[in-house]
């Protein structure tokens, strides 16, 4: 028999298929290790877990660590198999034949798939490099229909790293007022909390109005991707109430040993996010150094959080029929970017991720990334 294809293919995939020397389109940065969790007793806490089942909204301290952190009450957070399975299961209720979903474009290749594969193609709400990744109103208005039960947006956006501002939010929360006011709004806040330097982090947009649903997991901003663990939080009880029994019907509970590691990692989130600080710092002033001296090729939105930004090749620089020349420059060299497609960008827009690799291997991959876009235009110089 056919098998049905509901998952679309995913080139993102490569990156958890594939390893290469210089790194450049991982949006992660330094892993914390099991280690550094073990010394702090967590091993005498393992040894008498018992491996039960779990509750399927989550471990309760968990969610009121998680609610502490997030401005919100521990009753309204799910707990996910990373955020995930939260898109997952959102997009298995809110979506399908017959309802429109908003997309914000350009987003992580996940975010779309979820929604195509029950059966909803997504109308899309572009936010482009040429205007920083700003809302645009008129925009907003063209996407949204009557039919619209979700619009997902990121903030900040993956893969630009920019956040929405409050005002945006309300925007939003405006429009689908006079257009769908029965619709959720979605917002991944994902890498909200990975700033660099001493940069602000953020409020929580999760308290700002009923109809926002967030999340989030200890992915990106803890260092903990390994553990997949995230979060949905939602003041909306019948949601709520679905997705519980959805995370039930797909996988019961979370991992006890997960939960566990979990906890210890929340409890000592301030210290492990201020530790990550300077080194998502030097990466972005490297990265603003790189697109500073080879001013003439590339371009940049600087961002606002996450260990990612999007770079642009000046079409003053190298033309479209150049493109493909530059991406196996930068194969042959053992560097690896994120090209703009598998967002739903151009390919002349990169996603570049500066808070993996160590100094040393960055700043050399940095080199040779300029190596080849200045080869592929013909140019002298430069980085």
């Amino acid at each position: 028999m056919a098998i049905p294809t509901p998952f679309p293919p995913a080139k993102i995939i490569a990156l958890t298929t594939e390893s290469v020397p210089y790194d450049l389109a991982e949006s992660i940065g330094p892993d914390v290790l099991v280690g550094d969790l073990l010394k702090e007793g967590v091993l005498d806490d393992v040894a008498t877990l018992p491996l039960g089942y779990g509750s399927a909204q989550g471990h309760p301290d968990l969610r009121a660590l998680i609610a502490d952190h997030q401005g919100a009450e521990a009753e309204d957070v799910v707990v996910t198999v990373g955020g995930m399975q939260a898109l997952f299961l959102l997009a298995f209720i809110l979506a399908g034949p017959g309802k429109d979903v908003v997309l914000g474009a350009p987003a992580f290749p996940n975010a779309k798939a979820v929604v195509e594969a029950v059966g909803t193609t997504p109308r899309l709400l572009p936010f482009a490099f040429g205007t920083g990744y700003r809302l645009e109103p008129e925009r907003l208005k063209e996407a949204l229909t009557p039919a619209t039960t979700l619009v997902s947006l990121a903030s900040p956006q993956n893969p630009s790293g920019v956040s929405l501002t409050e005002m945006e939010v309300r925007q939003v929360l405006a429009a689908m007022d006079r257009t769908c006011p029965e619709a959720l709004l979605l917002v991944d806040e994902t890498f909200r909390e990975a700033v660099a330097g001493a940069t602000p982090i953020r409020p929580s947009l999760t308290a700002l109005d009923p109809r926002v649903v967030t999340i989030a997991s200890l992915s990106k901003c803890h260092g903990a991707p390994g553990l997949r663990l995230g979060w949905v939080i939602t003041r909306n009880a019948a949601l709520r109430d679905q997705l519980i029994l959805g995370k039930f019907t797909t996988v019961v509970s979370h991992s006890a040993v997960d939960e566990a590691l979990a906890l210890r990692v929340l409890a000592r989130q301030t210290t492990l996010i201020a530790d990550r600080r300077p080194v998502l710092g030097r990466g972005l002033a490297r990265t603003e150094a790189l697109v500073t001296a080879n001013a003439d090729l590339l371009d940049w939105v600087k961002p606002d959080a996450g260990a990612i930004c999007c770079l642009r090749l000046r079409e003053s620089g190298m033309p479209e029929s150049a493109l493909p020349r530059f991406y196996d420059g930068l194969r042959a060299r053992g560097v690896r970017v994120a090209p703009g497609s598998w967002f739903g960008e151009t390919d002349r827009v990169f996603r570049l991720g500066f808070g993996l690799l160590s100094p040393e291997t960055f700043e050399r991959a940095l080199a040779l990334l300029a190596e080849a876009a200045r080869e592929t235009a013909g140019v002298k110089g430069g980085e």
